[in-house]
């Protein structure tokens, strides 16, 4: 079987996943199973995995699953939580204090406040935490989670305190061979990944100074009255003065201080920018934008979770610094987890569980820390905000069982998802001596393109992101491929790892656990497909500019590489 055949082989879960999603319009639910038992058996009549193996990536799967629903309840429970006890009334009013224009506000909420958290936690804690918010605040639910994934994009190389930088393009190169090459140029290791850093963060700050305006431009199309492109466009002014208040602290931060703190810093210092901008009607639209009437909303907007201003106008209102307190809280243990040793220690020593070499496989494991997950996090906040918000037991108990209710249709869904990504991903392990299944999807990209490939460099680390749901992990398979790439063709192998790292981001707006673990949050389970048409608008324009910049970079620029 020729090389082109076993890449279209590779591709085939991917496209069937498509189909039946986007084409067909099937939910998840039914979608899933069924690209699940594709792929195994792909595997195994393809790529002569062996059973014990596929069984082994199954399991693991199943574990990471697990990890994934403990995020999603923490999510949902401290969102229930902060709907009974009033604060979400007092937030709601806050924001309507600083403009009722909706434009406005998803920029404030999702792009500010949700790069902040993506750059504290990662691991798409900010589509759980925004979406859930933007259907408090009054956004429709499907319009909430498609704002929540295109938070998934510019922030996400430095999501977890720099993760997928860190551990993803670190652990996924042979340092030691490029510590060599770059030490006879009279560089080093930390010389090279310097660079990658920074150019993953330059190239991330240009494409994304256009998001926020990308995400109000799709928000008055796709759920305003009129289905307008212009009253998005309206807003631009504001939404460019938000994407340069955020990208330019971010961008320096990415080239003098490393992957760690860019979206952190950049989320802070944007947002202590913006808000008090927007406060003083700078550079805002001369007209409010809001949503048609609730009640005139199709039905496939609507989520089951419900946020009635009924349920807690009995409440004694509550001040909008008190309201807050919890996502502030939030905000300060993420950070303190990922950055603090003693504090990371702790959380990720007590109650972890995990299975090494499952079924006896070299390198399949799985392991879950609760207390180190945002879930666990999250958790933690509703114990405080119980006592902080004097809450009655009755309305703790209401939150608990709303939450257990919205996670169980997840459940089913992920329980087939995550498992088929990691027989994917765990592929590389055959009878047939063949790459795993994602290196054969890019070196089919590779072999097609040619010397244009740096314009689809950034497609390769998408397509890795979509698989598996993790900027982290598609660059953990994929770096090495794109450096011994740009080494073939003769252009800057730093320059086409850092394009990896900026469309594995960018991947993460159409990855389908991504979607289904946000559309869970606001009950919105069954229309991934419809959520996955819209991010796919987004995702296209990020990685097409990514691979702009980069053919202009080498052809134009001719940037070249340290190493020898």
């Amino acid at each position: 079987m020729s090389d082109t055949l076993f890449s279209l082989l590779a591709f085939a879960p991917l496209i069937l996943a498509g189909i039946l999603l986007v084409g067909l319009n099937w939910s998840a639910r039914v979608a899933m199973p069924v690209v699940f038992l594709a792929t195994a058996a792909i595997a195994l009549l393809a790529w002569d995995m062996t059973v014990n193996r596929v069984l082994a990536s199954t399991l693991q799967g199943l574990i990471l699953t697990a990890a994934i629903l403990w995020i999603i309840f923490g999510a949902i429970l401290l969102l229930n939580t902060l709907k009974h006890s009033g604060a979400i009334a007092a937030i709601r009013r806050g924001f309507s204090g600083i403009t009722p224009d909706r434009r406005v506000q998803a920029v404030i909420v999702a792009w500010l406040f949700g790069c902040f958290i993506e750059g504290a936690s990662g691991f798409g804690t900010p589509a759980a935490v925004a979406a859930p918010l933007l259907v408090a605040l009054g956004f429709p639910a499907l319009g909430a989670v498609m704002i929540g994934m295109m938070i998934q994009s510019t922030p996400v190389s430095f999501g977890a305190v720099g993760t997928p930088i860190v551990v993803g393009v670190s652990g996924g190169l042979d340092r030691q061979l490029i510590g060599q090459q770059m030490a006879a140029n009279g560089g080093d290791w930390e010389m090279f990944f310097r660079l990658v850093t920074s150019e993953v963060a330059i190239i991330h700050a240009v494409i994304g100074i256009l998001m926020p305006l990308l995400m109000c431009v799709m928000l008055t199309r796709f759920f305003g009255r009129n289905r307008s492109w212009r009253e998005g466009l309206q807003v631009a002014p504001f939404a460019l003065f938000a994407g340069v208040s955020f990208v330019v602290p971010y961008a320096a931060a990415g080239v003098f201080l490393g992957p760690e703190f860019p979206s952190m810093i950049g989320a802070l210092v944007g947002m202590a920018i913006v808000v008090p901008a927007a406060r003083a009607g700078f550079l805002m639209p001369r007209q409010a934008w809001d949503f048609a009437p609730a009640k005139d909303w199709p039905s496939e907007w609507m989520g089951k979770l419900e946020i009635s201003m009924d349920q807690v106008a009995s409440k004694q209102q509550m001040s909008g610094v008190k309201a807050w307190i919890p996502y502030i809280l939030l905000a300060g243990l993420l950070v303190a987890s990922r950055v603090i040793p003693e504090v990371k220690a702790a959380f990720t020593s007590y109650l972890s569980f995990g299975w090494s070499n499952i079924l006896g496989e070299q390198g399949i494991s799985g392991t879950v820390q609760p207390l180190y997950l945002p879930g666990g996090i999250m958790v933690m906040v509703v114990a405080i905000t119980f006592f902080l918000h004097r809450m009655y037991l009755k309305e703790m108990r209401a939150a608990v069982v709303e939450s257990s209710r919205t996670l169980l249709g997840a459940g089913f869904v992920l329980v087939f998802t995550i498992p088929m990504v990691r027989i994917l991903i765990n592929s590389g392990v055959n009878l047939a001596d063949l790459p795993s299944m994602p290196i054969a999807m890019a070196r089919g990209v590779a072999d097609l393109m040619g010397g244009l490939y740096p314009a689809f460099a950034p497609l390769v680390g998408g397509l890795g992101a979509f698989i598996a749901g993790s900027n982290t992990v598609s660059n953990l398979m994929l770096s090495q491929f794109q450096f011994s790439v740009g080494e073939l063709l003769g252009v800057s192998s730093v320059l086409l790892v850092a394009l990896q790292a900026v469309g594995a981001a960018a991947g993460n707006m159409i990855a389908v656990h991504n979607v289904v673990a946000a559309s869970a949050t606001v009950g919105l389970l069954g229309r991934e497909g419809r959520t996955l048409r819209m991010t796919v608008i987004p995702t296209a324009y990020y990685l097409t500019a990514a691979g702009v910049i980069g053919l202009v970079a080498i052809f134009v620029l001719g940037l070249g590489d340290p190493l020898p």
